[in-house]
C-alpha cells in the first residue's frame, strides 16, 4: 500500500471505516512529509502540528465510535492565507497587512471545519493575491516540488506546491485570473474554478471563486460536495443546488464515453505569451485523445483581445492603487516593489480611462460566452509557458505587462464558467503542462466528468516529486 501521504481522501476515509488505520496516524505522516519538504518549497503559514494532532485525535474518537462528523472527517487539508480562519490572521501575502485576529471563519475554511476535515496549515500567496508567482513581502519564497529553481504558480502559490509534494490530499485556493488554475498546471495536479458563486466566498468580488486543489478529479468532486454548501454571507452566491458530484466518474464508464460532445480547440488566446511549441504539442495531443473517445474536435478562433486583457489590467491596477493610498508610508514601503510600481502606475489614468478600462470586464465575457456557445466544452492551454523562475514576480518581469500569461485562464472567471486544470503532458526538461478545459456556465459536474475521462485515456503519470535528500 502506498504510504498514507500519498493517499487520495477516498482511500483515507475507508481505511478510516476499516480501521486499517487512523486519523492520527495519517495526520502524523502528513506533517512529517511537510517537515522533510518544507526547508525547500516554503508553502505553509501557520503549520501547527499540535493543534492539527488534537483535531486529529477528536476525528479518531469519532471514528472508534462509528459516528463521523461529516464527509471529510480526519482528513488532512490546508487553506490559502486569505481564507479567514477565527481568531488567526489574515495577511493577504503582504508585509503591509496589520495582522488582526479574524472574527469568523470564512466560509471554505467554516465547510471543512463543518464536514471534520484536519486543518494542517494554511498556505502561501503573493502580496495581495496579485501575481503568478510565490514572491511575497510577508511569506517566504515559495518553490516548484518538480524544480527548486522554478515557482510554483500564483496566487495560490503553496496550495499547489502543497498537493505535488503530498501535504495531505484537500487544498483549497482562490481564483480571480487563473490563481487556482496556473499552480495547478505548473505544479501538475487537478483543479476546479467552479462557477462564480457555486463555492461561497467572503468577501465576494466579480470574478473570484474558491476550488479545490488536489491530485485527482475524484477528490475535488469530494470536497465540492463540502464546499458547494450555501452561505448568506456571499451575495453573489447560487442557490442550494442538489448537485449529483458523486456521479463525477460516470462518463468513464459508459460505453462511446464522448460520442456526441463538441469540444473546441483553442491554442491561441488571442493576445499575452506566445505558446511555446511543447505546450502547444502536449494540449493538441490530449484533444487527440479525447477525439479517440469520440468526441468532435472544433478548432475555434481566438476571442480575447489586447484592448480587453489591457482593460482589466488597468482596472485592477487602478482598485490596487486606491486601497494602498489609505496605508501609511510605511506601511506602503512594505508592499512588494512590484506590486506597488504596478498600482501606483495608475495615478496617472483619468476617469475616461479608467470608465472604458472598466467596461473590457463585460466585453470579455460576451466575448466568452459566444465564442463558448458553438461547443459544449473548451479545451487549451492553461498557460501559454511552464513554470518560470521562482524569483521573478511574473514571466515578464515587467509591471506594466503583468498579465501576458493568463489570456487563457481570465476570460472564464469573467464569464462566470467552470474551468479545470488536468495535466496533459511534461516538457523536455520535466515539468507539467496543465491542459484546460472550461464548460458552460453551471456546468461544474460536467468538467469534472470530461476531466476523470482524461485522466483514464492519458495512462499512468510520472511518480510525484520527493524532496532533496538530507545532507549527512
Amino acid at each position: 500500500m502506498a504510504e498514507l501521504h500519498e493517499l487520495s481522501a477516498r482511500e483515507l476515509l475507508a481505511g478510516y471505516r476499516t480501521r486499517a488505520f487512523s486519523p492520527v496516524e495519517a495526520t502524523r505522516a502528513v506533517l512529517a512529509r511537510i517537515e522533510r519538504w518544507e526547508p525547500h518549497l516554503r508553502a505553509t503559514w501557520l503549520l501547527r502540528p499540535d493543534k492539527a494532532l488534537a483535531q486529529a485525535r477528536e476525528s479518531e474518537a469519532r471514528w472508534l465510535r462509528s459516528a463521523p462528523c461529516g464527509p471529510l472527517d480526519g482528513v488532512p487539508a490546508t487553506l490559502k492565507d486569505n481564507i479567514a480562519t477565527a481568531g488567526d490572521p489574515t495577511p493577504l501575502g503582504t508585509a503591509a497587512t496589520e495582522l488582526r485576529p479574524a472574527p469568523a471563519d470564512a466560509p471554505p475554511a467554516a465547510r471543512l471545519a463543518e464536514a471534520g476535515a484536519v486543518l494542517v496549515a494554511k498556505t502561501t500567496m503573493p502580496d495581495f493575491g496579485m501575481l503568478s508567482s510565490g514572491l511575497s513581502s510577508f511569506h517566504a519564497l515559495a518553490r516548484n516540488p518538480w524544480d527548486l529553481s522554478k515557482g510554483p504558480g500564483g496566487s495560490s502559490s503553496g496550495a499547489g506546491a502543497a498537493a505535488a509534494a503530498g501535504y495531505g490530499p484537500l487544498h483549497v485556493g482562490t481564483d480571480i485570473g487563473g490563481s487556482v488554475r496556473l499552480p495547478a498546471s505548473w505544479c501538475g495536479i487537478f483543479t476546479l474554478k467552479p462557477s462564480l458563486g457555486r463555492i461561497p466566498i467572503d468577501p465576494p468580488y466579480v470574478g473570484r471563486a474558491a476550488g479545490p486543489m488536489t491530485r485527482s478529479v475524484g477528490d475535488a468532486a469530494l470536497l465540492m460536495q463540502v464546499l458547494s454548501r450555501p452561505d448568506a454571507r456571499d451575495s453573489m452566491s447560487l442557490p442550494a443546488q442538489d448537485i449529483a458530484w458523486d456521479d463525477w466518474a460516470s462518463w468513464a464508464d459508459r460505453p462511446g464515453r464522448l460520442r456526441g460532445l463538441r469540444l473546441g480547440l483553442l491554442l491561441d488566446a488571442g493576445c499575452g505569451l506566445p505558446v511555446q511549441p511543447e505546450v502547444r504539442a502536449a494540449v493538441l495531443a490530449a484533444a487527440r485523445l479525447l477525439e479517440s473517445a469520440g468526441a468532435s474536435i472544433v478548432p475555434l478562433r481566438p476571442f480575447l483581445t489586447r484592448t480587453m486583457l489591457d482593460g482589466m489590467d488597468h482596472f485592477w491596477r487602478m482598485r490596487s492603487y486606491m486601497d494602498l493610498r489609505t496605508l501609511g508610508a510605511q506601511q506602503q514601503a512594505r508592499v512588494l516593489p512590484f506590486i506597488r510600481d504596478w498600482a501606483m502606475s495608475a495615478a496617472a489614468f483619468d476617469a475616461a480611462h479608467v470608465y472604458e478600462a472598466s467596461q473590457q470586464f463585460h466585453a470579455t465575457r460576451v466575448a466568452t460566452v459566444q465564442a463558448c456557445a458553438q461547443v459544449d466544452y473548451v479545451l487549451s492551454p492553461v498557460a501559454p509557458i511552464t513554470a518560470f523562475a521562482a524569483e521573478l514576480p511574473a514571466p515578464t518581469n515587467d509591471p506594466l505587462r503583468p498579465l501576458e500569461h493568463i489570456a487563457f485562464t481570465v476570460p472564464y472567471n469573467m464569464s462566470e464558467q467552470p474551468a479545470a486544470s488536468v495535466n496533459c503532458g511534461w516538457s523536455s526538461t520535466g515539468l507539467p503542462i496543465g491542459l484546460q478545459i472550461a464548460g458552460q456556465r453551471f456546468d461544474d459536474l460536467g468538467v469534472l466528468r470530461l476531466a476523470h475521462v482524461f485522466e483514464q485515456l492519458r495512462g499512468p503519470q510520472r511518480p510525484w516529486p520527493e524532496p532533496p535528500a538530507a545532507e549527512k
